[in-house]
Formats: C-alpha cells, structure tokens, sequence
C-alpha cells in the first residue's frame, strides 16, 4: 500500500516538477523528455492568430473602392469639359472663315481693279479701204470742215473709246476716210487718224489750210497765173474758204477774210488733186 502511494506521489511530482528539474523517469526505468507545459501551450496558440491577420483585408476592400471610382472621375471630368469647349472651336472657326472669305473678296476686286487698270484700250478691227460711204453712199475719200472749236478725236467709233485729241479750230479742214454709223474716221493735215462724230462736221463747207514749213510764205494772186500780182502773203496754217476748183487746173479761187485770189493746189490741204468744186 505504501508502495503504491509513493509511486502516485512520485508521478504526481513529475508531472508538476519544476522546470530547471531532471526528467522525470517512469516506473519503467527509461527515460523521455517530455515538453514543458507553457511551451505546448506557446505552441498551442499561434494558430488562433492567423483569425486576426485576415483583418487587413478589409482595408483591402476599401482602399480598392477609392480605385474603382477614381476612373469615373475622370472620364466624367472631361465629358462636362467638352461641350464648353466645342463651342468656343466653332466660333473660331466661324471667325476665321469670315475673315477668309472678306481677304479673298478685296484680293479679287484689287486684281478686277488692276486688271481694268492694265488693260489696254480696245482697238477697233481695221477694215478695208471705202471708196463709197457705206452709211451716205458718197465718194471717199473727201473732205469737211470742224464745226466747232472743241472736237474730240477718238481711238474707236463710240464715246467708250478714249480721246487721242481735241481739236480747238473751226473750219479745219479734215478728210473723210472711213464712215461707221454715225461716226467718221478722219485725217487731219498732219497725217493723224482717228473717229469722231459726224455731228461735229458740217460737209457742206469746204475749206483748207495753208501747207508749207514754218517762216515760209504763200503767195495768194490775182489770177490763176505764176505771174499775177499778188493780194495777200499767206503764212503756213491760215485757213481760208475754197470758193471753187476747175478739174483740170492748178489753181483754186479761195479767200481769207476778205481778201479774194488765187492760190495752187499744192499748196493747200483741203481739195484732192483733180476734185472738181464749184
């Protein structure tokens, strides 16, 4: 009995031993290290742990929400900004089509400008040499005397034609070259050409104009002869009126203000060598 009840002891001791204590031995005479109790116990509770590393993944959870809105943040930002600013690119864009189309408009009427400028002046389709007026059926060439003491010679048959000259001399004599509607194309006693209206002309008076370098003097005679007396001296560019003209003479009577003579053909403009005027 005693035995027994020292052999519990000797287990109960053993199993509550101190723990800088030997190992305890069995009643089997081996021995065997057993783990103290706080360490199985130390061993026991890292596994609870595990429960309270699964806490950060709440956070987890959060931070991805602020993620997953962050992009319809910023898609929404620029959708409310473009609407604003599609308008102010159309009203640029309208402006500087204006402004375009006014640019072109003064660069077409600067080139139309320079254009009627630099073009010159329209020049009328010669024609053919008229021996018979096609608009009064009377002989050409012939000649008439100005109207007036302001005629204007032109480059064309209409007053859209540009003047060339202008003429400040009645009764100068002209010669009728050409006739086109109511206008006439003459030659003055220098040579020049150009149209003017017939109105302008009075075909029924003939005169002429003294020829001859300037200094030099005519001699206006007495009768139809070289040898006749003189009544006048006449300067180059008298004009005077022809009174009459034999066809087949030199000489033509004319008269100046109011002297009346003679004068030779040749020295006048203002009958055709052989024209007949009585």
């Amino acid at each position: 009995m005693r035995a027994r009840f020292t052999i519990a002891l000797l287990a109960l001791a053993g199993a509550v031993g101190m723990p800088d204590s030997a190992p305890a031995q069995s009643s089997l005479g081996g021995s065997q290290a057993l783990a103290p109790p706080r360490a199985a116990a130390a061993a026991a509770t890292p596994p609870a742990r595990p429960a309270q590393a699964t806490r950060p993944a709440a956070p987890a959870r959060q931070a991805a929400a602020p993620n997953s809105q962050t992009p319809r943040n910023r898609a929404q930002r620029p959708a409310a900004q473009r609407p604003a600013a599609a308008p102010a690119a159309q009203r640029q864009t309208a402006a500087q089509r204006r402004t375009a189309a006014q640019a072109a408009a003064a660069a077409a009427a600067a080139a139309a400008a320079a254009s009627a400028a630099a073009a010159p002046s329209p020049e009328p389709v010669p024609e053919p040499q008229q021996t018979i007026g096609t608009v009064t059926g009377l002989p050409m060439p012939r000649f008439a005397a100005l109207r007036s003491n302001d005629v204007n010679l032109r480059v064309g048959p209409d007053r859209r034609f540009p003047v060339e000259w202008r003429y400040q001399r009645a009764d100068l004599p002209v010669q009728i070259i050409r006739e086109h509607d109511q206008w006439r194309r003459i030659r003055d006693p220098d040579g020049t050409e150009g149209w003017l209206a017939a109105s302008n002309l009075q075909p029924g008076r003939r005169t002429f104009i003294v020829r001859g370098e300037s200094g030099g003097e005519v001699q206006l005679r007495r009768r139809a002869e070289d040898g006749a007396a003189p009544v006048a001296r006449l300067r180059p560019g008298v004009i005077g009126r022809i009174r009459g003209c034999d066809g087949s003479s030199a000489w033509c009577e004319v008269q100046v203000q109011d002297r009346r003579g003679y004068i030779k053909r040749s020295e006048i403009f203002g009958v055709m060598p052989d024209e007949e005027i009585k």
